[in-house]
């Protein structure tokens, strides 16, 4: 095993992928959580309407059933983790939408809470395409050389 291939191997083990499929999962339930029991004032403090911060917290709850699920494995399936990539980067869209469209007036917390979901989710995201499935072929790549 080359140097490389050792680094590769490191960087992407299933350990890290799921790690981060842990954190994924706990973020949203966690977020889910708080915008289903304090949806009347997020809804002030945020300025966005209390049906979109208590559905969009139902549909967190799928998702975080899915990253669970996933993080419990040995084995991601591709498709899968492909698809939880996918819908994090919809998240990530629709925060933006939200945050300069037209849909909604945020407030100036709301910007900020949209934004940083953005973010986070963005990061989240591209960890689990880089480990899980970009790095799945590297190390395979480098398995082979």
């Amino acid at each position: 095993m080359s140097v490389s291939s050792s680094f590769i191997s490191s960087v992407v083990s299933p350990a890290r992928l799921r790690a981060v499929l842990w954190a994924d999962a706990a973020s949203g339930l966690a977020l889910a959580a708080l915008q289903w029991t304090l949806a009347e004032p997020l809804s002030t403090w945020l300025g966005l309407p209390v049906a979109l911060l208590e559905g969009s917290a139902l549909v967190l709850l799928a998702y975080v059933a899915l990253a669970s699920w996933l993080a419990l494995r040995q084995g991601q399936p591709r498709g899968m983790l492909t698809l939880l990539v996918i819908d994090n980067w919809v998240w990530v869209a629709g925060c933006l939408l939200l945050a300069f469209g037209p849909w909604a007036q945020p407030t100036a917390l709301g910007m900020a809470w949209l934004l940083a979901q953005a973010v986070a989710v963005a990061v989240l995201a591209e960890l689990q395409w880089m480990i899980g499935l970009r790095g799945a072929r590297r190390a395979a790549s480098a398995r082979i050389a």
